[in-house]
């Protein structure tokens, strides 16, 4: 038995998704560690998504084992999974666009700080939600633009506020689908010294079609075709395998 210590901080074990007679994630396996950038790429419909959403909690596993922490969290429902520590984003923007951008990373906090039984206190003055939700927007890069509307920020800030509000949750482990989707250069770039910062602290599985941006930030990618897994190694490594050429990068 490896030491806990050592043990990944969330795996998944021959995890299956169907839809009737569809297997839309077949027998996947993968393990996520503090301190690394695991990308999941793979054609549309390889079933990048729908492992995100199995490892959130927001879809069932047909068949396979989600443990977390050295805890089996198989069973747990998606509220569970984020009280616990498991952080996602999603492909489509999900903020308050009339909030400021500091009310977007509080709500987000207070809702792993209810107190409902604190009827005489207003939730936005409690203070541990306030501390989360600066300390988000300061690691985020976002802090100097803590007043300014949600709505009115650029497309490229609007991602780094999503992340910031899973931050504010406190999380150990990030999920995040296709963060750079839409970015430009410049705007990538500082996603990018995001991710590499974030690691330190987090386990990272990130899902993205930017194939530079991946080659460069990931410590290990996992490769998806048909729901099933054909590769995960270092860039390099996959790089290098003639399956994923041939199946995935088009190379014949």
């Amino acid at each position: 038995m490896p030491d806990a210590a050592d043990a990944p901080v969330l795996s998944a074990v021959e995890l299956t998704r169907r839809f009737g007679g569809l297997t839309a994630v077949n027998t996947v396996s993968l393990e996520l560690e503090v301190g690394e950038v695991h990308a999941v790429i793979g054609t549309n419909g390889a079933g990048k998504s729908t492992l995100v959403n199995m490892l959130s909690g927001e879809l069932p596993a047909s068949a396979g084992r989600i443990r977390f922490a050295g805890r089996d969290i198989t069973g747990w429902s998606q509220p569970q999974r984020a009280r616990a520590g498991i952080g996602r984003s999603y492909q489509r923007t999900t903020l308050f666009p009339e909030f400021s951008v500091f009310e977007n990373c509080r709500l987000a906090a207070q809702a792993m700080h209810a107190r409902p039984w604190a009827v005489w206190e207003a939730a936005a003055h409690c203070n541990a939600s306030i501390r989360a939700a600066h300390e988000a927007l300061e690691a985020a890069g976002l802090e100097e633009q803590a007043t300014r509307t949600a709505g009115t920020l650029s497309h490229g800030a609007k991602r780094q506020l999503e992340i910031a509000m899973c931050l504010a949750t406190r999380p150990r482990v990030l999920l995040l689908d296709e963060p750079l989707a839409g970015m430009g250069a410049e705007e990538t770039e500082r996603m990018l010294a995001l991710l590499a910062q974030l690691k330190s602290e987090h386990a990272v599985l990130l899902v993205e079609h930017d194939m530079d941006a991946v080659f460069r930030i990931a410590d290990r990618i996992t490769v998806m075709v048909n729901g099933e897994v054909i590769a995960s190694d270092s860039p390099q490594r996959v790089r290098a395998s003639r399956e994923v050429q041939v199946a995935y990068l088009g190379e014949h």
